[in-house]
């Protein structure tokens, strides 16, 4: 790309970083209407971390810390943790930004180099997780941000510069391979094998070596800063939600993620591209996507949601591999140069409703009616600036069975054994909204009874966010989200049995698991209200 097309596109570029981002700050606050629970768990991890605590170290999470050290950093600085995620999305995007200019300039022409610009800047800055269910939500952030390393790094690796420039394509990929490493190792497991591949087929054998040095680098800084046991804590957390039947996977299971109604253009388009590379004698990117088509359905099935974010990518790739073919024909005439055009074409027309609800998202947030949202933590001082849909933050709703209670409903015999602890058997009950306001009543109760200050508390429930809201102390080495285990039950003060939980299949996990340990830990129960029963540990 010349001098003033590279000038043209990153205007453009920086155009829309600018748009987006500024959009999102000037807002003043974050208004989510979607996922408080996924919010909570956030709130719970940045608010560790701005307090000195390290992941894997000190509370258990599968998600690396790159996911929420930025924000962690900003609350720590001083912000409101509504603006501290807005702006930390703005840095890591700007700190993209000479990285996106440099894999433009030396590998796309002008419109797809501005259109693959784009793709990334909107992973970095859009303020949902996808999908086309039009919300502000901050839950899976942190994917969006592997998705968009993932595609710098694959796209360096697959397409090689028109110009020898080993050393800072080999920074760059190396870079990337460890930003997926400490967001989500999801992405590294899935995409590594193929980059390598990638990279060794078209010759760029400085960047390998260059990448490898730059990654061991990283990773050696890292292990610095909090120590060689922090890696081995972050295997063991990978490998317990690994081996979880709780979270192994959000959503569809793999079979469904690759044949489901909603998912089989896709995938279908998929292999139309590797088959259609082959024909074209385009062999190595025939190969490489080929290589990368297990990763990509295997990341797809780990992310709630399931939205095939790497029809993106694999446009990008179509248009640009086609770029430096000749005219070559199938054996049945068609001419592949425009196949894979076709075929480009298809992808994004399949991730249109998602990648619009992702690019627009900033706006739709600008135009939130401030007056219809409530702050997630009503004492939270600067935090308030974090809020939610009033009606789902402060209106509490709740399922309940019918059936086996009300009069000539007899019960559902497939239904679910009810949970029960110590001989009491747990109400049939889930809370459905307002788990924000429910979580904080519980707290407010604890501390007018002289229960809260300085004590810990393990939920019963796949959420032990309660320290949020009032006067309690973060459980150690507890887990924001659950995963399975008791993880932390050893140092908490109290197990909390909640009468409506979020989830009653986890809490009966929960209670049993608590039951039947080898090593017994006393539960005295010392309070009783209409929402939760508390027992003193130890």
């Amino acid at each position: 790309m010349t001098n003033s097309k590279t000038i043209l596109v990153t205007s453009f570029l920086f155009a829309v970083f600018v748009v987006m981002s500024g959009t999102a700050i000037l807002k003043g606050g974050l208004y989510i209407s979607r996922h408080e629970g996924d919010t909570m768990h956030l709130m719970q991890i940045v608010f560790r971390m701005a307090d000195g605590q390290i992941p894997h170290l000190d509370f258990m999470t599968p998600i690396g810390a790159l996911s929420f050290w930025p924000v962690a950093m900003l609350v720590s600085a001083g912000l409101g943790i509504g603006m501290a995620v807005l702006w930390s999305q703005a840095i890591m995007a700007a700190l993209f930004f000479p990285v996106i200019i440099w894999v433009v300039r030396t590998r796309f022409s002008p419109v797809l180099g501005a259109m693959f610009g784009m793709i990334v800047l909107v992973l970095l800055l859009a303020l949902v997780h996808g999908e086309s269910l039009r919300s502000i939500s901050m839950s899976m952030h942190y994917n969006r941000l592997a998705w968009a390393a993932a595609f710098i790094a694959i796209v360096t690796a697959l397409i090689p510069p028109k110009q020898g420039r080993g050393t800072v394509d080999g920074v760059i990929i190396g870079a990337m391979i460890c930003v997926m490493v400490m967001i989500k190792m999801t992405y590294f497991v899935s995409f590594a094998v193929p980059i390598l591949v990638a990279l060794v087929l078209t010759g760029q054998k400085r960047a390998i070596v260059v990448g490898l040095i730059t990654g061991l680098v990283i990773a050696g800084l890292i292990t610095l800063f909090v120590g060689l046991e922090f890696w081995f804590a972050y295997a063991q957390d990978l490998l317990t939600v690994a081996r979880s039947e709780v979270r192994s996977a959000p959503g569809e299971n793999l079979s469904g993620v690759m044949g489901a109604p909603a998912y089989i253009g896709g995938s279908l388009t998929l292999i139309a591209g590797v088959i259609f590379l082959r024909q074209a004698k385009v062999e190595t990117g025939g190969l490489v996507l080929l290589l990368l088509v297990p990763g990509f359905f295997y990341v797809t099935y780990q992310n709630f949601g399931n939205d095939p974010q790497w029809l993106l990518l694999l446009a990008v790739l179509l248009l640009t591999l086609r770029e430096d073919m000749g005219e070559v024909v199938n054996g049945w005439g068609w001419n592949m140069r425009d196949a894979l055009g076709v075929v480009a074409v298809v992808a994004l027309a399949l991730t249109a409703p998602s990648f619009f609800n992702l690019a627009y998202s900033p706006f739709r947030h600008m135009n939130v009616v401030v007056a219809d949202y409530a702050p997630i933590m009503s004492r939270g001082g600067i935090h308030r600036d974090l809020q939610g849909i009033d009606l789902r933050v402060n209106r509490v709703d709740g399922r309940v069975a019918l059936d086996g209670v009300v009069a000539g409903l007899v019960p559902y015999e497939k239904r679910d054994e009810q949970p029960t602890f110590m001989g009491e058997t747990i109400p049939n009950c889930t809370v459905e909204i307002g788990l924000p306001m429910i979580m904080e009543t519980m707290v407010r109760d604890l501390e007018d009874a002289g229960l809260a200050e300085g004590r810990s508390l393990f939920a019963a429930d796949l959420f032990s966010s309660h320290w949020l809201f009032g006067d309690l102390e973060p459980m150690e080495h507890g887990a924001p989200w659950y995963y399975g285990g008791l993880p932390g039950i050893e140092d908490a003060d109290y197990l909390l049995v909640p009468l409506c939980p979020v989830a009653q299949d986890l809490q009966a996990l929960i209670l049993t698991t608590f039951e039947e340990r080898e090593v017994q830990i006393e539960a005295t129960e010392i309070r009783r209200t209409e929402l939760y029963i508390l027992y003193e540990l130890g």
